[in-house]
């Protein structure tokens, strides 16, 4: 394995308040620091590695709020940007019956303030183990631009790169753009990390078979495709590993991707990449782990598990 302890994970994204339902009848919500990339980026330091996180936030109390909250829970912030105009994005997030996420409104007052590749220091390329992003951002034009900067730059300081799919269907003007969009970046990745429902929308099939040979001509080293309470499927070498999940009575499955992505990179961080089949089970059982334990707390962020969780 390579050593990478002496490096952090950097991610992308923006920075969401949650306004989680209290029950099933969806009717009242209790605010929460979220967003998938904040999720992994505070899910990481909890777990003792080091974490730095890209994004953009204001000059209001909200943005304030953000900001002390992840400096609090470990997360390096020296690569983030304050655009005093900028406000924080909302999400309102409904339970089904079964207790699972339901994303049903988003709010954003100010879209078009996004990074600003050109002002970024050049450190954050040098200095990380992993870059990691979802296509939270990517649905509009400058975030898009901007990723895609990063991940070419990554991609030249030869920086491991994680991708997680975390499509959000509201969020886009069209299935067909977010489906194009998404998949331009999967020659670039390392790892790819999608449900299997988003396997089957990326690669418009019916079976996790077919998506997965349809995968195949992306030549994407490492694809984990989580199956909820059925653990992950780990797709490498042209192989696919089923790796099973220790059984847990969910109380609030939001977050829960989050977590396993978190358990993935820290590992990485921490311990380096693995270089055997044995070694990614070994890791992507770490992970089903860790998903399973926030899916049993209600919340994302506040159900990050810790280092002492375990």
């Amino acid at each position: 394995m390579n050593d990478l302890r002496n490096k952090f994970v950097l991610i992308y994204g923006d920075v969401f308040v949650d306004y989680i339902a209290d029950d099933q009848s969806n009717k009242e919500f209790t605010k929460f620091l979220g967003g998938a990339t904040v999720n992994v980026a505070a899910g990481v330091a909890r777990l003792g590695a080091s974490s730095s996180f890209i994004t953009i936030s204001g000059d209001d109390e909200t943005s304030e709020f953000v900001r002390r909250e992840l400096t609090l829970e470990g997360v390096d912030l020296t690569f983030a940007q304050i655009v005093p105009e900028k406000r924080v994005s909302g999400v309102y997030v409904h339970l089904t019956e079964n207790n699972d996420r339901h994303f049903h409104t988003y709010v954003d007052e100010t879209p078009d303030l996004q990074v600003d590749f050109s002002t970024l220091k050049k450190e954050a390329f040098q200095q990380a183990s992993i870059f990691h992003f979802c296509s939270g951002t990517l649905f509009h034009p400058i975030a898009r631009k901007t990723t895609r900067q990063i991940v070419d730059q990554m991609e030249k300081s030869k920086v491991l790169l994680s991708f997680d799919a975390n499509i959000r269907p509201l969020r886009w003007e069209s299935e067909a753009l977010c489906r194009e969009t998404i998949c331009s970046f999967f020659k670039q990745v390392d790892i790819l990390k999608l449900t299997e429902e988003e396997l089957f929308f990326l690669t418009e099939t019916k079976t996790r078979e077919e998506g997965i040979r349809k995968l195949r001509d992306y030549q994407i080293p490492i694809v984990l495709i989580t199956v909820g309470a059925e653990g992950t499927h780990i797709v490498i070498d042209e192989e696919t590993i089923h790796v099973n999940v220790e059984k847990v009575v969910p109380v609030d499955t939001t977050g829960a991707g989050d977590a396993f992505m978190a358990g993935i990179l820290s590992k990485i961080n921490m311990s380096g990449k693995p270089s055997t089949k044995e070694e990614w089970i070994d890791y992507v059982s770490f992970g089903n782990r860790l998903g399973a334990i926030c899916a049993t707390k209600p919340g994302a962020l506040s159900a990050m598990p810790r280092a002492a969780d375990l």
